[in-house]
């Protein structure tokens, strides 16, 4: 990962490899736009500096793009971008229209390659702990046709970052209606 992402673990002991339960809010590697040569240990489940608590960050796991500057949830945390890297990710096709039957699908790049998700994060000091904590979303948009018919209860997806734009993502000089799609394959599992 620190050779992909040309950045570095301060500690590497935290980062613990495998597949994640997001409602689990696991602690994993990303990079921010404030120090990109610093992969970091970050929250899934954007907490707003604002919250009171804890609570929130189960509606805020992923982000819709469309919406990420009217939300309050995320509006103050439009410009704090992010890197998530992964080297897949995990969605459930309905197979009735309830949603009953189920079919899991691990996704990944075409090249099978790691890649990163374009994400948001927020830093917030808990009054409680006296600690900061580094807590992220994943941006989310409408599905692909590949992605539609996987995805489809939601018609939701990633976005995946192409290799060569991940720079521009953190400088803030690309938008995410500009982010090319990135090639993606499925396997049942």
């Amino acid at each position: 990962m620190e050779k992909r992402f040309q950045a570095q673990f301060p500690d590497v002991s935290g980062y613990q490899p495998g597949d994640l339960n997001a409602f689990a809010f696991p602690a994993t590697p990303i990079i921010i736009n404030k120090d990109p040569r610093t992969i970091l240990m970050g929250n899934w489940g954007l907490i707003p500096h604002w919250a009171k608590d804890m609570t929130i960050r189960k509606y805020t796991l992923n982000a819709r793009v469309e919406t990420i500057r009217e939300k309050p949830s995320f509006r103050s945390s439009v410009n704090n971008r992010c890197l998530i890297p992964a080297d897949a990710f995990y969605e459930w096709q309905w197979l009735d229209s309830k949603g009953k039957n189920k079919q899991k699908y691990r996704i990944c790049t075409a090249d099978k390659q790691t890649f990163a998700f374009a994400g948001i994060f927020s830093m917030r000091f808990d009054p409680n702990t006296g600690q900061e904590s580094l807590t992220y979303s994943i941006l989310t948009t409408a599905a692909n046709e590949f992605m539609s018919e996987i995805h489809n209860s939601k018609k939701r997806m990633p976005i995946v970052l192409p290799k060569d734009l991940e720079g521009e993502w953190l400088a803030n000089r690309l938008e995410s209606e500009q982010v090319p799609e990135v090639a993606l394959t499925a396997v049942v599992t």
